[in-house]
């Protein structure tokens, strides 16, 4: 069956009705859209139905990676234009280009944007998610929307990485201006030449491999970046290949000889304590650089900060020998999930302390000053 975008449009609002009423008004909608397209097509189909959350996980995956398949051979696609239902800003596709490859990217620019700088934060999704999802799911254009800022989510392709993961454990996806690194960078770059932005508040941000990678960005492009946050991720040289990134994520001993160059960017890191895709202990190596001043603060999550949730966390809160500051929060009885997430997304918890809030404190609160630390 040929599953154009009206489909796929149908198929997003099924998957979200699977979510939020059950299997039954999920299917549901999806035979209205099957009656649609078959009408479209001039013949009658009876495709196989989903009977289960797993079936209905696989078949919108499919629908998702055909629509990316699509997208990775048009090399030339015209921004679209589209709008989140919950917020007045304009939500856009475009695609970038250079000698590494191709990605597209969404941008999320407020209404509130009249031609002034604003900061500009760099949001990278998880493996098996995409720029939408993730924008659900930390309800980042909505917070864009209230305290004025851009956002820019670089899509990993599915030709590059089959669940759509960034391939952070590649040695050739670990250097500054080579590969995902260097796409990254260049959307980064595209958006600053396309708005006004303010240069010292620049921040790059993600969730398990895209928080590996945003990890590789503040390493290799400190001048770009002013901060970043990494959320259930992975420091920087953890990996060189696929064996060793297994090994890190399940705790082990990894290669992690670049993970102690001293912290020249302000760092805020999350990780649930019972996360069993990526193990806690990566938290502690992303901040092993910032070994100096180091103060914690135990506290249910409604004192720490201006966090809110059910979850407790323990926060320490660092300084490195040469004054770059660091954030990371253990969040107790939480796994492999952006704290305080929307369940409109995927990886999220709700009941967790709100990530999305805290980050940008910490964000805001360390923009870039001249030259590095």
């Amino acid at each position: 069956m040929k599953i154009n975008e009206d489909f796929l449009k149908s198929m997003k609002e099924a998957f979200d009705l699977l979510r939020t009423k059950g299997p039954k008004e999920a299917t549901a909608a999806v035979q209205r859209a099957l009656a649609g397209n078959a009408a479209e097509a001039g013949h009658a189909q009876t495709p196989h139905m989903p009977q289960s959350v797993n079936e209905w996980a696989q078949a919108w995956t499919q629908a998702q990676g055909q629509a990316q398949s699509r997208a990775d051979t048009a090399p030339h696609t015209p921004a679209g234009h589209t709008f989140d239902a919950d917020t007045p800003g304009t939500f856009s596709t475009h695609t970038f280009t250079n000698n590494a490859g191709q990605r597209q990217y969404k941008l999320y620019v407020p209404a509130a944007y009249h031609n002034e700088p604003l900061p500009l934060i760099v949001m990278l999704h998880g493996c098996t998610q995409n720029a939408d999802d993730f924008a659900a799911g930390t309800r980042m254009n909505e917070m864009a929307e209230r305290h004025g800022f851009l956002v820019v989510y670089p899509n990993q392709s599915q030709a590059a990485n089959h669940s759509t993961c960034w391939n952070w454990f590649k040695p050739a996806d670990q250097q500054r201006d080579q590969g995902e690194p260097s796409l990254i960078a260049g959307i980064t770059h595209e958006v600053m030449a396309r708005y006004r932005f303010d240069p010292a508040r620049v921040y790059v941000a993600g969730l398990s491999a895209g928080g590996a990678m945003a990890d590789i960005m503040l390493k290799t492009s400190p001048e770009l970046y002013a901060a970043a946050c990494v959320h259930s991720g992975l420091a920087y040289g953890s990996a060189t290949d696929l064996p060793s990134a297994l090994a890190a994520m399940r705790g082990g001993k990894a290669h992690r000889d670049r993970s102690r160059v001293e912290p020249q960017r302000p760092l805020i890191v999350f990780h649930g304590d019972a996360d069993t895709t990526v193990h806690p202990s990566n938290a502690a190596a992303l901040v092993a650089g910032f070994d100096a001043g180091v103060t914690t603060v135990s506290a249910p999550s409604h004192a720490a900060g201006t966090a809110s949730g059910r979850r407790d966390c323990t926060v320490h809160r660092l300084t490195a020998p040469n004054g770059a500051e660091a954030e990371s929060w253990s969040i107790h009885g939480a796994g492999h999930a952006w704290a305080g997430g929307s369940q409109r997304g995927s990886y999220t918890d709700p009941s967790g302390p709100d990530a999305t809030a805290e980050m940008l404190r910490f964000f805001l609160a360390h923009p870039r000053t001249s030259g590095v630390h």
